[in-house]
């Protein structure tokens, strides 16, 4: 599978420095296989024998981490689905292979005993990955037509977190363990990445310590990214052919970066290419959403421009300051000006942005001033309690202590 790019003598130093590949994917910070006791013991807690390609995996590392973007349709939403780690014995909480195993059983019994029905003590799913409490992977144990694919689970997150999932959800990765592999992607290329936090950051942190600390080859650390990269989508190709509309996973994908890098022209050109600009992109959030909540506001406005929905409550998820011109923009579209979109914008130092929205509001509605001032000292409120936590050191804040004072006082100076 991988030995077309490496020989066994790499092979075996990337192992030397806790690298295993698997399915065309790099694992790192790889634990040491499963011995066959421990197999059997797992092997004992399961409905149905162990999926083989599970097994491949375990005989090749027991745990350790991987790092890739994976999207996944679930109640509706386009969700990123953090898979980065494999559970492993002896791991701590989130990491821990029994543990999670343990998890699962308790949830089963409870469940039976809540439903009156008798429980064998055997496991149908079998979690083995994922991301601490929030996302986690799980192996199709049970004998039948779903034996041996993977399944991603992901937990739903209170109503405030805007577009994310509400509800727990459950979909299907792939039909076997190898194909599920294969579905990790990079969206961008970690050598030149659209923002200062991105997929792959992990691993190349990973080899530079490596290389610094354990005298990993930058040839072979050379090698590895090289080989890593083979994982990057390539959606620019479609694009020039005219060709990527017909791919809606791979055009999402240039969506997003046409936001993430602020790129109005992109924009345009996805939109001349027929990419459609409606429907989830992020979690619930369609194009305009991701775009207004990121701050890509030439992007936002492209959007807006070449036909894009936009949202009866868009200016209420505005993050930076806004353009007046953007907000006309917006409401002339749809938008719907509410007292926490002109809260918003006076906080992220957009005055002009705010009145504005004022001025569409009070021609509807009569409550203007009190409105306001309840959205206000409601934000106010959280800014300060978070601005006390922040420099307590029980909190961190995107906007570190200068930018909450800085909304802080936004707010506090400012009057319809």
């Amino acid at each position: 599978m991988d030995n077309d790019f490496f020989g066994d003598e790499e092979l075996a130093l990337l192992r030397a420095h806790g690298i295993a590949l698997f399915a065309r994917r790099v694992i790192f910070d790889a634990r040491p296989p499963l011995d066959e006791a421990r197999v059997a013991a797992l092997q004992a807690q399961c409905a149905g024998p162990l999926p083989p390609e599970l097994l491949s995996l375990w005989r090749l590392t027991a745990g350790g981490r991987i790092d890739y973007d994976l999207h996944l349709h679930m109640n509706g939403n386009e969700e990123s689905v953090v898979w980065s780690e494999l559970f492993h014995d002896g791991g701590d909480g989130p990491r821990d292979l029994q543990g999670w195993i343990d998890h699962e059983r308790q949830g089963a019994q409870e469940a039976a005993a809540d439903s009156g029905e008798a429980w064998d003590g055997k496991l149908t799913l079998l979690p083995f990955g994922g991301f601490e409490d929030c996302d986690r992977v799980y192996a199709v144990v049970e004998p039948g037509p779903d034996y041996g694919h993977v399944l991603a689970w992901k937990q739903g997150l209170p109503a405030p977190w805007a577009h994310e999932l509400h509800e727990d959800g459950m979909t299907t990765v792939a039909h076997d363990l190898c194909a599920a592999f294969e579905a990790l992607q990079l969206d961008e290329d970690p050598l030149a990445p659209a923002g200062d936090y991105f997929t792959g950051q992990a691993l190349l942190e990973y080899l530079d310590q490596r290389h610094q600390e354990h005298g990993l080859s930058l040839e072979l650390m050379d090698r590895l990214i090289a080989f890593y990269r083979r994982a990057m989508v390539d959606w620019r190709t479609p694009l020039a052919a005219g060709t990527l509309a017909q791919d809606a996973p791979l055009a999402r994908v240039a969506l997003r970066h046409a936001i993430a890098t602020d790129d109005a022209e992109l924009v345009a050109r996805l939109a001349t290419a027929d990419v459609t600009l409606h429907g989830p992109l992020l979690g619930s959030a369609i194009a305009t959403d991701l775009a207004l909540s990121h701050g890509a506001h030439q992007a936002a406005q492209a959007l807006v421009q070449a036909g894009a929905p936009v949202a009866h409550d868009a200016l209420d998820y505005i993050d930076s300051a806004v353009s007046p011109e953007l907000v006309g923009l917006l409401l002339q579209r749809g938008a719907e000006p509410s007292a926490t979109a002109i809260a918003e914008c006076v906080a992220c130092g957009a005055p002009a942005a705010a009145r504005l929205i004022a001025e569409a509001y009070g021609r509807s509605h009569t409550d203007l001033a009190g409105t306001y001032a309840a959205a206000r000292d409601g934000m106010l409120a959280e800014l300060e309690t978070a601005l006390v936590e922040v420099h307590a050191g029980r909190l961190t804040h995107y906007l570190g202590p200068a930018g909450l004072a800085k909304r802080v006082d936004h707010l506090q100076s400012f009057s319809l």
